[in-house]
């Protein structure tokens, strides 16, 4: 579903001249093609979503940077790639969301110390994947495990 909504964007793309989005499309396809032959994997919406959360990842490092050097013209430009690509993620999750599929996953685990987050992780990641910061979840465990 996710992939066919790119090709139909992409296609919109071009036909409405809109360089800049079909510019961050062509980016997400070609890391696509370029995911699918090293995994060989085949296309589908979990490996698209795979391949935009790298990307988001990306223009999220590379917003810090440019802010930290004051770029306005390439905060303006990481910013509206960001927004582009978060069409291709499933809603996100919200803090609150977050906490208490945590919560729930270190009981069914029963981890008690940091030791166990690998634990925690592999549970957990099925449930938020692609639709929170991995980041952040690994940061709000480590808090819970501490």
């Amino acid at each position: 579903m996710l992939v066919e909504k790119l090709k139909k964007d992409m296609i919109d793309a071009m036909k409405n001249k809109d360089k800049d989005k079909l510019t961050v499309i062509r980016m997400v396809k070609a890391a696509l093609d370029k995911e699918r032959i090293d995994s060989k994997k085949e296309i589908n919406d979990d490996l698209l979503i795979d391949v935009v959360n790298k990307q988001v990842k990306m223009r999220n490092d590379s917003l810090e940077e440019f802010k930290k050097a004051e770029r306005e013209d390439l905060i303006q430009q990481t910013e509206e790639e960001l927004k582009i690509l978060k069409d291709y993620l499933p809603e996100q999750l919200s803090d609150e969301e977050i906490i208490t599929i945590i919560d729930n996953v270190i009981k069914e685990t029963n981890a008690l110390s940091i030791k166990d987050m690998g634990k925690v992780m592999k549970d957990l990641t099925p449930k938020v994947k692609g639709k929170a910061d991995m980041k952040k979840v690994s940061e709000i465990i480590k808090s819970k495990l501490n």
